[in-house]
């Protein structure tokens, strides 16, 4: 519920603080005396779209608070919570524009973006009048309007779900027939390759170890060579030959030599058993050297075929084999898409069976509350001197979706045989506000939290008619807060509480206030809007008369 309005230097408002209150509040004034800044500023705190230039000739910045009261559960307190916000029993929003257009604003102190006012401002307030595009007058929300009136949320839930199954099973499908076709597309290259890689079974770091084979044995004869030489200069011929006459001879003097020659007899005896050591290795080098032609050309042979394959598919040698998985993957995904895509397309069956179902339900139930909205909307019309005016909720099929396949668009014919259309083609100025008045009473739930406003809603219409508007504009505030912005008498003689808005002119400025009016004030303001400036006592009686009834 809206509580209060404080606006600072805003378009030709200096200073200007509104205490609202529950039940209907009614804003009266001349034309041009400025009752639409007044929602211009209420809606630059709400965050939304509105005038460029809102701030005071003259002035640096204009500034605009509003404190709304917050009751437990209030679908505000959920937006507070997403955004992190501390969701008090007293909400307060503020928002300042510079001369230069930057805007800033804050919700309990907290600075916060356009998009959370604008979300926070859905669960605050709703505008009306006849040029309500963005509400009743708009047939892309009729169908939202119409479930909220039917009460169907978890018939909703289940279809949201049901339309979610669907869409995985169906995409789940459409990708694994992508893959089939793929596969199919490449079938040949994929059997060939794979077999071909199947063949040769190429190993990772088989490239590596072939190369170095081929190396070895291409210069395996060089090497031989200066090996066997090697061998020869370690043998018995040569250091293994002088060494164990160095020892013998040694050996045989040592006796004579007082110990002198133990030391170098054990050198020689390390320096024996390390020949033999190198010995070995060069034995066993000679051993591994020798081979026949044809093994080089296999080893070249099976090289140059692994490289070959690498190369052809543009993968690196030790890739080959990890490669060669994937091609088999792929083709088992072709080997076996018969049956999986026979368990895909059961289960994208079952999947429309359990959403046809769901969205079957909620058509019949749109149906039955399209049914209870016109007889309440015929009930209303009537009071509202519409008694011949007919009020229908058409619902026609359209593309699925997660909310069932159902369109729906509300209807009216101002007399009887007359085509049928959308609200804002049908009906004129007068009609329209009467149509979008009743709507809103039956569409209305009791409890919402939403401060409901209506702009000129009353405007075409006059005596008896706006009597009837004003009448449901009070009942529809009886369940919480209405701000209407009117000049029929009418209406403004059944508000709960009664402002002024007024324009001061002076020599350098204009100026527009709002004034709180007191029971006789009131009856004056009453009695204006019904004779004009010269206000009379015969006006005067006719105003205490409207207020008293």
């Amino acid at each position: 519920m809206l509580r209060g309005l404080d606006i600072r230097d805003m378009l030709i408002i200096d200073r200007l603080e509104l205490s609202f209150q529950p039940g209907l509040n009614v804003l009266t004034g001349e034309t041009g005396a400025g009752k639409s800044i007044l929602l211009d500023a209420l809606g630059f705190v709400l965050g939304w779209r509105g005038r460029a230039e809102l701030v005071r000739q003259g002035a640096a910045q204009g500034e605009v608070t509003a404190w709304f009261d917050l009751a437990p559960g209030h679908p505000a307190r959920a937006v507070l919570e997403e955004a992190g916000i501390t969701a008090d029993d007293e909400l307060i929003l503020r928002r300042v524009n510079t001369r230069e257009g930057r805007k800033t604003a804050w919700v309990n102190d907290r600075r916060v973006s356009g998009e959370v006012l604008r979300a926070l401002s859905d669960t605050l307030v709703e505008l009306h009048g006849q040029h309500d595009d963005r509400g009743l007058l708009n047939p892309r929300g009729h169908r939202q309007m119409l479930d909220s009136y039917a009460g169907i949320e978890a018939e909703l839930l289940q279809a949201r779900d049901a339309w979610r199954t669907l869409s995985a099973a169906r995409k789940t499908m459409a990708a694994a027939e992508a893959q089939v076709a793929k596969a199919r597309e490449e079938e040949d290259y994929l059997r060939h390759a794979v077999a071909e890689l199947d063949k040769l079974a190429p190993e990772a770091g088989e490239e590596a170890t072939l190369d170095t084979q081929r190396r070895l044995m291409q210069s395996a004869q060089k090497i031989r060579s200066d090996i066997g030489k090697a061998a020869e200069a370690l043998g018995l011929n040569g250091a293994e030959g002088m060494i164990s006459d160095a020892s013998r001879w040694l050996i045989g003097v040592a006796d004579q030599a007082e110990g002198q020659l133990e030391a170098p007899l054990d050198a020689i005896e390390r320096i024996q058993l390390a020949l033999d050591e190198a010995q070995s290795g060069v034995d066993r080098c000679l051993e591994a050297l020798s081979f026949n032609t044809s093994e080089l050309e296999e080893v070249e042979e099976r090289l140059f075929a692994i490289r070959g394959l690498a190369r052809k598919h543009g993968v690196l040698a030790d890739d080959l084999r990890g490669f060669a998985d994937d091609l088999r993957a792929r083709l088992d995904v072709l080997d076996s898409s018969a049956d999986k895509l026979t368990a895909l397309t059961r289960d994208v069956k079952t999947a429309e069976s359990a959403y046809d179902t769901a969205a079957a339900r909620l058509t019949e139930l749109r149906k039955t509350a399209a049914g209870a909205l016109d007889a309440a909307m015929a009930a209303e019309l009537a009071p509202l001197k519409m008694e011949r005016a007919i009020f229908a909720t058409e619902i026609t099929p359209t593309e699925p979706g997660p909310e069932g396949h159902d369109a729906v668009a509300f209807q009216v014919a101002t007399n009887p045989g007359a085509p049928a259309g959308p609200l804002n083609k049908i009906a004129s100025g007068g009609e329209l506000s009467r149509f979008l008045l009743a709507l809103k009473v039956c569409l209305t739930e009791a409890g919402s939290g939403l401060t409901m406003i209506f702009d000129e809603i009353d405007r075409g219409v006059g005596g008896a008619t706006a009597d009837a508007v004003g009448r449901r504009l009070a009942a529809l505030a009886a369940e919480g807060q209405v701000l209407v912005v009117t000049h029929s008498p009418q209406v403004a003689a059944l508000g709960g509480h009664h402002w002024r808005v007024e324009k001061q002119q002076s020599s350098d400025a204009t100026l527009s206030t709002v004034v709180q009016l007191d029971a006789d004030a009131r009856v004056d303001e009453i009695a204006r809007m019904l004779s004009g400036d010269s206000i009379t006592d015969a006006a005067r009686a006719a105003a205490k008369e409207l207020i008293k009834t």
